[in-house]
């Protein structure tokens, strides 16, 4: 019989991680407050705990202001709105991340443009950034990805050259600090998701933080229908929508900020035992360290697919380690300008066409980096697989180990096995087996 589970062996790991996501009886009394309060939804704005959480989320990553709202895509909307991001404008978007941050791009007015990205952190490569842009570009819209930040040092250097804003993607990095400054305060405004997967978690959520006036009161009248910031200092009216969140998640999140410390250093110490034994195994390497990284915040744990001998494919592997008991993905993200959930046409988005000689084409974009991620390179392991001990860790590395040492056998194996791991995003059902 074959040593691996996928095959018909025997499982590494068959008991399982720790759930998420997580919570405390205080969160359940917080909520019973809520419940028995009958205020529950987003209006009068802000409302008691959101407004509480956004200052508290705000001040821990080392901003003034802080607004909670209903998403994180809708969070990257607001934040290029309220920042003045105009019809037309292009706001330079690294080609490998979720679809959502080029999307909100479109749904703001402008145009997202794909740069490449950085081969040992996945993050928006700097050249590729200059590369891109053009007298049309207002912006752009690092993501920090997974486990690593992108180079905001030379972002911001680079917007400060050409007169552009920063808007930066935090919905991996909550918690995250940059040669000491916090996630999302480092640009021009900061964007975080809550939705369940998400480091902090409400089940759906977002957050802007920024640490000027006029763009918070902008983002609060944004996402209060238009109406007047609290503060109204610079007294500006714009068109807005109702994208506030309510008390119950609000409240969740208070608890979840209380919380994010200790979660992150336990991933972090966790990450680090991981990535020392992956060190040691053929055929894979952990992501190099980041020495301006000085707070981990780990969304997911990412190594490289790198064997010495073609012949099994990086989606046959992460369904061959999923089999071993160890929750993993290989096409967690897609070059966006490739994925089956990005189709932007000039009628539904005429501002990819509108005053240029010729519609934005994504079918020309080709990012070499990104797309090696994507389809042959990365695997991704979710956070709570690093909520654990050692025993939790050590599991993780065994199977590694066992499905590296076994590739010859892998190599003999029906393509088909690999199964989701191989799915498009559209092709994924709704609702997958996996928390992430």
């Amino acid at each position: 019989m074959s040593q691996l589970a996928l095959l018909g062996g025997e499982k590494v790991r068959r008991t399982p991680f720790s759930p998420w996501p997580q919570f405390t009886g205080t969160d359940g009394q917080r909520l019973l407050e809520v419940l028995e309060s009958r205020n529950w939804g987003g209006f009068p704005f802000p409302n008691r705990l959101a407004d509480e959480f956004g200052a508290k989320f705000a001040a821990h990553h080392g901003a003034r202001y802080g607004c909670a709202l209903a998403n994180g895509t809708i969070a990257i909307v607001v934040a290029l709105k309220a920042a003045g991001i105009r019809f037309g404008d292009e706001v330079i978007v690294p080609a490998y991340t979720w679809d959502g941050t080029a999307t909100a791009v479109l749904d703001a007015g402008a145009v997202p443009v794909f740069a490449d990205v950085d081969p040992d952190t996945y993050c928006l490569d700097l050249a590729a950034a200059r590369a891109a842009i053009t007298p049309r570009t207002r912006a752009l819209l690092p993501v920090h990805l997974a486990m690593r930040f992108a180079d905001m040092d030379g972002l911001v250097d680079i917007a400060a050259e050409r007169d552009l804003l920063v808007i930066e993607d935090c919905a991996h990095m909550h918690g995250g600090r940059y040669r000491g400054r916090g996630a999302g305060s480092m640009g021009d405004l900061g964007c975080f998701s809550f939705q369940s997967s998400k480091l902090m978690t409400a089940g759906e959520g977002g957050a802007v933080i920024t640490s000027r006036l006029e763009y918070f009161e902008l983002v609060q009248t944004i996402v209060n229908s238009g109406r007047a910031s609290v503060t109204d200092q610079f007294g500006k009216r714009v068109t807005g929508s109702n994208y506030r969140i309510t008390e119950f998640q609000a409240a969740l999140l208070v608890g979840q900020l209380e919380r994010l410390e200790e979660l992150g250093e336990r991933r972090a110490r966790n990450a680090a035992s991981l990535s020392q034994a992956l060190g040691a195994i053929p055929g894979v390497r952990p992501l190099p360290p980041q020495p301006a990284l000085t707070r981990e915040a780990i969304y997911c744990c990412v190594f490289q697919y790198r064997p010495a001998q073609p012949g099994v494919s990086r989606d046959l592997f992460a369904a061959a380690l999923d089999a071993e008991g160890i929750p993993c993905d290989g096409r967690f993200y897609e070059p966006v300008y490739r994925s089956d959930l990005f189709r932007p046409t000039p009628e539904e988005y005429p501002q990819l066409k509108i005053g240029r000689d010729a519609p934005v084409d994504y079918g020309s974009f080709h990012c070499p980096v990104a797309e090696r991620a994507a389809y042959e390179e990365a695997l991704w392991l979710p956070q709570f697989l690093l909520l654990g001990g050692e025993r939790d860790i050590e599991d993780i590395a065994r199977a590694v180990e066992k499905v590296a040492a076994n590739l010859d056998e892998l190599s003999k194996a029906d393509p088909a096995l690999a199964g989701i791991k191989a799915m498009s995003r559209a092709e994924r059902p709704g609702i997958e087996k996996k928390n992430y």
